[in-house]
């Protein structure tokens, strides 16, 4: 009997503190509203940030491009960003 007895207490606390939890996640979890705004304030959302990903986005394209056409190792340059001239070519 004590051993039901402390079985029903134990699960009677683990669901009060589960219920709780649930409650608080409940009251800090923004709204659609709220979600809205943050997504408007995010750093993508901004003109000039935009432009700026999609200048860094072309550039690793353009890159990835030349790597494709050269036996040179892109990877092992200094600035790999910036074009060398050609395949084989060693900078000084």
């Amino acid at each position: 009997m004590a051993f039901l007895r402390k079985m029903l207490i134990t699960v009677a606390m683990l669901g009060a503190g589960s219920g709780v939890g649930l409650a608080l996640l409940a009251i800090v979890t923004p709204g659609e509203q709220r979600k809205q705004e943050m997504l408007k304030e995010m750093a993508l959302q901004d003109p000039r940030s935009r432009e700026e990903m999609a200048k860094t986005q072309q550039l690793l394209v353009a890159t990835l491009q030349e790597a494709a056409t050269t036996q040179e190792n892109v990877a092992w340059r200094k600035n790999w960003m910036v074009s060398e001239g050609g395949a084989g070519e060693r900078s000084p």
